[in-house]
């Protein structure tokens, strides 16, 4: 399936966001900041890279959804999309 930014809007955003957050981790073990503030913030970019993948999952979700209300052959299948989505867990 391919990927279409306007259907992704919402993760990319995220990614960005943790895009963002990882450089500061780094900058911060860099910069020997204190070991709880860098665990802090990985964990956060972790939950915000885990929220972007199902956010993609869930566009897909959607976008073969209407597919097959339209009548036409959905990219990819439900046991495809269940893969994915398990992938992330």
């Amino acid at each position: 399936m391919q990927m279409k930014p306007e259907l992704l809007g919402d993760a990319l955003v995220r990614l960005r966001r943790a895009q963002g957050q990882l450089a500061g981790v780094i900058e911060a073990i860099e910069e020997g900041d204190d070991c709880a503030a860098v665990l802090t913030q990985l964990a956060a970019v972790s939950r915000a890279l885990d929220r972007a993948g199902f956010k993609i999952v869930a566009s897909g979700m959607r976008y073969c959804q209407q597919a097959r209300d339209n009548g036409d052959e959905p990219p990819m299948t439900e046991q495809e999309l269940e893969r994915l989505f398990l992938a992330l867990a």
